[in-house]
């Protein structure tokens, strides 16, 4: 009988808490993935964008506590490159092995874990950042703006962590360990 008592409030406590989330579902189309790559010994690199797959957040009781972001690694593309041919060259050589062997891993994933907020519009978010198959912890700063119904930030990566392991054997081609993303989510609108 107590057994039952207990089955019996544990599963009202997993109700009214799936009923005490929301999932807030954010549009692809609006939303951007920035990139940058700089090299190590001189001033400049490269840059691009990344689409976003599919994506929310979790509210739950009016703040974000979580959310999961699928990202279309065939999706990249480099925006500072304008020759055809050459802009072609670097994105089939970032879809390579020795950067994000995208045959092989077609999307990378970004789950928030927890948020620390600040406060009301700022936040710090600690999450697992998964790139080719290998996931690790990240931190960083974002901001929300309740008007845009938008959440901002940027943050660096060292890319060895993840295996993105190409190192060119020229000193002065040589690129940074640190990848910066740039990200803007935009929720989807609420047709009422």
């Amino acid at each position: 009988m107590k057994t039952c008592i207990s089955l019996c409030i544990a599963a009202i406590g997993l109700i009214s808490f799936s009923y005490a989330q929301e999932k807030l579902e954010i549009d692809t189309s609006l939303s951007q993935l920035k990139w940058s790559g700089e090299y190590t010994f001189y001033f400049g690199g490269h840059d691009g964008t990344i689409n976003f797959k599919e994506g929310y957040f979790v509210k739950s009781e009016d703040v974000i506590t979580g959310g999961e972001f699928v990202i279309d690694m065939h999706s990249i593309k480099c925006d500072d490159i304008k020759t055809a041919d050459a802009n072609k060259s670097l994105v089939d050589h970032l879809k390579d092995p020795d950067f994000f062997d995208v045959a092989k891993f077609p999307e990378a994933k970004l789950k928030i874990n927890s948020v620390n907020y600040h406060d009301p519009t700022h936040m710090k978010i600690f999450a697992d950042l998964t790139i080719k198959g290998i996931t690790l912890p990240i931190d960083f700063q974002a901001e929300v703006d309740f008007h845009k119904a938008q959440m901002t930030t940027k943050f660096k990566i060292d890319r060895m962590r993840w295996g993105i392991s190409y190192n060119s054997k020229m000193r002065d081609g040589a690129i940074s360990d640190a990848i910066a993303f740039e990200v803007t989510l935009n929720l989807k609108k609420i047709n009422k």
